[in-house]
């Protein structure tokens, strides 16, 4: 029997948040709350809506291959040429076309410990060596990261706001990140949270650091603040060449013609964003005053998740929270044994966590505290 590539046999299979419809079934349970994807509470704008219903019509059609109307409009809102642009199948898929088109088998990749699962996954789809840098306080240690960067370094993966933890690498940070580095290696800011964490007076805008002539790839998507993570459409924007490069390597069709509407409109709508803001603040707020009065601690966010270390084991604690019918993250596959992500919803949404939390505290008992955590 014809075997897979050696670095495949390696990966497990990504797992994402439990759908809700399978809870339901699983559970006997018709009201369920799910905070595990990161998913925006207040779903798609519905000026998104009607380009759905509307692009649906041609649905039997191919959608543009090069996605010309939307890299139009995004280039505008970025003040850049369209040719800086390649559009995802979410911005996954920028990750793993940029990754296709310049690594080889014994490559070497760089990111840190605890960081998006897709970057440890890539490394083994190409068969490529990847140096990890431990978190320092939750956050890319980005000392630890320069220091891991050779001129052969291929790519260096940053996430920024992290995730699972939510925080953050400042502008100062960055800055001096980038004075360290050398100038071979391909930096990917994956900025998937860019619209919540942008708010922070002191958070670095990726686009700086591409208008300076850096070596850098940006990713961000609209699966979050402008709720399409069902569409699954996303960008990376890069230099010309790199650009180039990747729509070789590029599926033809790989953002389908729903989808390139939707984010077309959803761009258009910056009073859905700041309402996602809105509600995200509140609900951060809301969740950090009720961990506090359970003792939970928690890192800072800067995005629309919070990690919790409950000091509960993360597999029993979200299966106690599953039967009360809300789905959060366990984080053992993250290396946090004991903590929890959880999306940050709506009020209700909330509140229901947070009883279903202080339920579950008084079946769970303690464990010994996790040794990974400050």
């Amino acid at each position: 029997m014809t075997r897979p590539t050696p670095g495949i046999m390696s990966i497990r299979a990504y797992e994402g948040g439990k759908p809700v419809e399978e809870v339901k079934r699983g559970y006997g349970i018709e009201q369920i709350v799910k905070l595990a994807s990161n998913e925006n509470p207040l779903g798609p704008p519905k000026a998104a809506q009607a380009a759905m219903v509307e692009a649906a019509r041609e649905a039997h059609m191919y959608p543009d291959g090069n996605a010309y109307y939307l890299k139009n409009d995004l280039a505008a809102r970025l003040n850049v040429e369209p040719n800086h642009l390649l559009i995802g199948n979410g911005s996954c898929d920028a990750l793993q076309i940029l990754a296709e088109t310049f690594l080889s088998p014994g490559d070497e990749i760089v990111f840190s410990d605890q960081s998006f699962v897709m970057y440890p996954i890539l490394a083994k789809i190409f068969n490529a060596k990847a140096a990890t840098a431990p978190l320092q306080n939750a956050a890319n240690d980005m000392e630890a990261l320069a220091e891991l960067i050779k001129p052969t370094t291929k790519i260096a993966f940053i996430a920024n706001p992290n995730n699972p933890t939510g925080t953050y690498v400042n502008k100062r940070q960055m800055d001096r990140f980038f004075d360290a580095v050398p100038e071979g290696p391909i930096v990917v800011l994956d900025e998937a949270y860019f619209e919540y964490a942008q708010t922070k007076p002191d958070y670095p805008d990726g686009m700086e650091y591409l208008r300076q002539g850096r070596n850098v790839v940006v990713t961000r998507t609209f699966s979050k603040a402008y709720g399409l993570a069902g569409l699954r459409v996303g960008y990376a924007v890069a230099p010309p060449q790199i650009i180039d490069w990747m729509n070789r390597v590029r599926q033809p069709f790989n953002a389908n013609i729903i989808a390139q509407a939707a984010a077309r409109a959803a761009l258009q709508d910056a009073e859905h964003v700041e309402r996602s803001r809105a509600v995200n603040r509140k609900g951060l707020a809301y969740l950090t005053r009720a961990f506090d009065e359970l003792g939970v601690q928690y890192e800072p966010s800067a995005a629309n998740f919070i990690l919790a270390h409950t000091g509960r084991p993360s597999k029993e604690l979200a299966e106690s929270l599953m039967r009360q019918g809300v789905i959060v993250r366990p984080m053992s596959e993250y290396h946090f044994p004991q903590s929890i992500r959880a999306t940050i919803g709506l009020p209700s949404q909330n509140e229901l966590l947070a009883t279903a939390l202080a339920r579950s505290f008084e079946r769970l008992p303690k464990s010994e505290p996790d040794a990974s955590i400050r």
